[in-house]
């Protein structure tokens, strides 16, 4: 089989044929339709070294081939989408120390076939096709978690959602909008602010614009909500955006680490900030519940053949993307 390998920074990912792997105890073997990528695999690829190769990729769908002991030869056959939020742990306020994420150090999706536990693959919504549903899994349950465990979005309020474009962000706009929030969108590009506006922003701001946060201000009068992937010198802005009793998730550090906060601002309002990581079994099934009971699609990008792999890494590195990137492996 082909597998995607990535050993160290500055180098391309390598295409190899390996041996097929095979389940062992309640796995199961899925040969995989569709891969996406996300700023995880890219982060990995500028901060981490693999001297033997490792495979990323945290989402994929597929069909079950195999299974191994113990798992219902019944599973052989279904069309699955593949949760990569391994070993929670038994707390859902925080993952256990045992968390990690399929895609390093497990073998990932970026090949042809990945061994997963049984308890990780769900039946595919019948409304997705495999490229649709491989862009569901990392970036949706970061969404769904963020919005309604931690920052307990409720009908109505007005939502912030910064750096709109990417898969994480696009799929919170979504949900908030399902939801009947007034959802309001940054970007430092024009033509995705338009695309967001396009979709049903209320509103859009150009975070280079240095008068981008009085501008938000005056719009909307303040938000309930800020879902935030950035970090950054800009953080400290969100503050100021906030109505008393305001929440902010954040799950991203695109633009590095916080440097400052508001302190008054952050008690005085009484500001509520909920850091979050992927999300629990539970909130997954409820996620995949919330999209197939409003019938709702990723946005797609741009879909790569498997032999593409880099040029896709590329376009994601670039941060032209609007949607999720995705490749197509069968």
């Amino acid at each position: 089989m082909r597998a995607s390998f990535f050993t160290q920074p500055g180098t391309p990912l390598e295409i190899r044929e390996v041996k097929k792997p095979k389940p062992i105890k309640d796995q199961v073997l899925v040969r995989l339709h569709n891969a996406a990528l996300n700023h995880r695999d890219l982060w990995i690829q500028k901060e981490q070294s693999f001297p033997d190769g490792i495979v990323l990729g945290s989402d994929g769908s597929g069909v079950i081939e195999d299974v191994g002991e113990d798992a219902d030869t019944l599973l052989i056959g279904m069309e699955v989408i593949i949760n990569p939020s391994l070993n929670w742990g038994d707390n859902p306020m925080v993952q256990g120390n045992s968390f990690k994420i399929l895609g390093v150090p497990d073998a990932g999706t970026f090949s042809d076939y990945v061994v997963v536990s049984k308890k990780q693959v769900f039946e595919k919504p019948e409304h997705l096709s495999f490229a649709e549903a491989a862009a569901v899994p990392l970036s949706a349950l970061t969404a769904y978690r963020a919005l309604f465990s931690k920052a307990r979005l409720r009908a109505k309020e007005k939502v912030l959602i910064t750096g709109i474009g990417g898969g994480a962000a696009l799929w919170a706009f979504q949900f908030a909008k399902a939801y009947q929030a007034r959802v309001y969108v940054t970007s430092g590009s024009e033509e995705k602010l338009s695309k967001a506006k396009e979709l049903g922003a209320a509103g859009g701001f150009n975070y280079n614009d240095p008068a981008w946060a009085n501008q938000a201000l005056k719009e909307s009068g303040g938000f309930d909500i800020v879902i935030d992937s950035a970090g950054g010198g800009q953080f400290s802005d969100l503050l100021e955006l906030m109505v008393p009793g305001g929440r902010i998730a954040i799950f991203g550090r695109t633009a590095g680490d916080i440097p400052n906060l508001p302190t008054r601002l952050l008690y005085w309002k009484q500001i509520s900030i909920h850091g979050t990581t992927m999300g629990t079994r539970d909130e997954f099934l409820s996620m995949i519940d919330f999209l197939e009971s409003r019938n709702l699609k990723p946005i797609i990008d741009k879909v790569f053949a498997f032999d593409q792999i880099n040029e896709a890494v590329k376009r994601m590195e670039q941060g032209n993307q609007f949607g999720k990137i995705v490749l197509q492996i069968k």
